[in-house]
């Protein structure tokens, strides 16, 4: 079965151009949205992704309907080949997973976006070894100054409980606890 999904950015918008193409394809079921293409909640879109089932072929105008970038568009049609469904897209006919050339393509897509992130990856990596390397320190702030650790690690072994430690410096306990557990275990 042939769904065709149309979407455009505006109420202002129509999507009956889309509609009628979609239609004259064939698709014989339609799922139509007006939303943004950033939106993360495209309900129309996950309806028609979640009903896709073997042998069927999600139908789009063109990419940008569906996507709006090569990483998103990747995501999509690995929940499209998940599914053991295809893809396809009127205007560019390369993006249709139908064919055995527009499965080649999408894999080679695929291939560019995962070494992209496999770069990306090993960048980050480098930048934060560098850093750490330059005594940068990753995570949350200490909620207190080294003095305040010792001092707090005075009070508990004067007797002091966790909980009266905690309220002297206004910290939860489990904020003292943290602070004893590298030095001591009280």
């Amino acid at each position: 079965m042939k769904l065709g999904y149309a979407r455009v950015s505006t109420e202002d918008q129509s999507l009956d151009i889309q509609c009628r193409r979609l239609s004259a394809a064939e698709c014989e079921r339609l799922f139509e949205e007006k939303v943004s293409g950033t939106a993360r909640k495209r309900p129309e879109l996950e309806t028609l992704l979640s009903d896709l089932r073997k042998g069927d072929v999600l139908v789009v105008t063109r990419l940008d309907r569906l996507a709006r970038s090569t990483a998103e568009l990747l995501r999509i049609a690995e929940r499209i080949t998940e599914k053991e469904a295809g893809l396809q897209s009127l205007d560019e006919p390369w993006a249709d997973t139908t064919s055995p050339a527009g499965k080649m393509v999408m894999t080679i897509f695929g291939g560019i976006a995962e070494f992209e992130r496999t770069l990306i990856l090993s960048r980050t990596s480098d930048g934060r070894q560098a850093a750490k390397a330059r005594g940068v320190t990753f995570g949350r702030p200490s909620k207190m100054r080294p003095d305040q650790q010792e001092l707090a690690r005075q009070l508990l072994l004067e007797g002091k409980s966790v909980s009266a430690v905690a309220r002297t410096f206004n910290v939860h306990p489990a904020t003292i606890y943290r602070c004893i557990e590298p030095k001591t275990s009280l």
